[in-house]
């Protein structure tokens, strides 16, 4: 290779692997954010949850996942050689860079479900749909969009940056169909229509959390520019990260401002979600630019103050306002990327939005409803009073605290 060939594959392989750290670093903040907006008698479930959903995403993602999503095979699923037999040489980048890249958005899909079944779903049940998503669900609708099949032109058109709808709405709808499934915590909502707050039980975590996301996010939407070997690169690398930053910050002030005219107080879990759902409203175009990365942040700031009650409404119980902030707001993102950008046609964003969320929620629906029937989704009445902890893992978070 030429002196400026091999600049450019050492920045190109370097930007895909401490990207990849970044972003393998948010399995830290949904973690962390996790444990602090749930309750202390469920802490350790959740951090081991955590821990074994990273684990097998990327376990099952080099063995099948990749070769499904970005292997030749068919319009529907790929196929081939495993990591689908690229090279280096072919790819004009490490193809094990392109793969780390690629695994830790798999696991953060999988974070995304974690949150919204907490306090009553057993554990192994959860991961074994891990499995499952991380394995098919998700490369198969990954091979329709950025491995570039487009369903045989279905969803030709279709525009996603760095996966507001293909990460995190994907998470989002395996969620709300394992959540309607599972149903609501014990206690949450009364007979009467009322719901019961069920606060969590640590905010510094959560806050903790949050700012790992959002340091996170950064390797997740700048590392998507996937090419760090020109100058249009690193200013294209450049803007989005300042965009994404934008959208954060507009999204948490927005929440901050709602909750304080709705409610006559600022709710701190609002803000939190607030600054992760701007974070999400501008993953499907942070290309864009400042000014519609804060217009993407301000719209999901707001949706997520309107969302996460809206939920509890119509009662589906999401102890972390996960659904709220990754599918209401994945949504809102992908469309937008249809509103601001004149080069992409909002019906394609609507159809690729309805073909994956139809994809997803049904496929998931089934795997968690055959799970249901074979080993139980949900824990006994007692071992949710009382806490998954013990039960599922032997162990306390917080062996001190004695509670009366």
């Amino acid at each position: 290779m030429e002196n400026f060939t091999d600049v450019k594959y050492i920045l190109d392989g370097f930007l895909f692997v401490f990207a990849g750290i970044l972003v393998m670093w948010m399995a830290a903040g949904f973690a962390m954010l996790e444990s602090g907006l749930t309750r202390t008698k469920n802490t350790a479930t959740v951090l081991t949850k955590n821990v074994a959903l990273f684990a097998i995403s990327c376990i099952m993602f080099y063995f099948v996942g990749y070769n499904f999503m970005y292997g030749d095979g068919s319009a529907f699923i790929g196929s081939g050689a495993m990591l689908s037999g690229k090279t280096n040489e072919e790819m004009g980048y490490p193809v094990m860079a392109d793969f780390f890249f690629q695994v830790v958005f798999v696991a953060t899909a999988a974070s995304v479900i974690s949150g919204t079944i907490a306090e009553r779903m057993k554990l192994w049940p959860f991961l074994i749909f891990t499995v499952f998503l991380s394995g098919l669900i998700y490369p198969i609708q990954g091979h329709w969009t950025w491995g570039g099949s487009e369903l045989g032109g279905l969803i030709a058109g279709f525009s996603d940056f760095a996966g507001s709808t293909i990460v995190h709405s994907v998470g989002g709808w395996a969620a709300l169909a394992g959540v309607l499934i599972l149903g609501a915590r014990k206690g949450k909502y009364t007979k009467d229509g009322q719901v019961k707050p069920m606060p969590g039980s640590n905010l510094p975590l959560a806050t903790l959390g949050t700012f790992i996301l959002w340091m996170g996010w950064f390797g997740f939407n700048g590392g998507s520019q996937l090419a760090l070997g020109s100058k249009e690169d690193i200013d294209g690398i450049a803007s989005v990260v300042a965009s994404t930053n934008m959208a954060a910050c507009a999204g948490a002030i927005m929440a901050a401002i709602l909750t304080q005219l709705i409610y006559k107080k600022v709710d701190l879990t609002m803000v939190l979600n607030g600054a992760l759902a701007g974070l999400v409203s501008c993953t499907a175009g942070p290309d864009l630019g400042m000014n519609i990365a804060f217009i993407e942040g301000l719209i999901g700031g707001a949706l997520v103050v309107f969302a996460v009650p809206f939920f509890d409404k119509i009662r589906v119980d999401d102890p972390v306002g996960a659904l709220s902030v990754h599918l209401v707001a994945g949504i809102w993102g992908t469309l937008a990327v249809g509103i601001f950008n004149p080069e992409v046609a909002l019906l394609a964003q609507v159809k690729g939005i309805v073909v994956i969320g139809a994809f997803v929620f049904i496929s998931s629906f089934i795997v968690w409803k055959i799970l249901d029937l074979i080993m139980g989704l949900r824990v006994d009445e007692e071992t949710e009073v009382n806490g998954l902890d013990i039960h599922e893992t032997g162990l306390e978070a917080y062996p001190e605290f004695k509670r009366a």
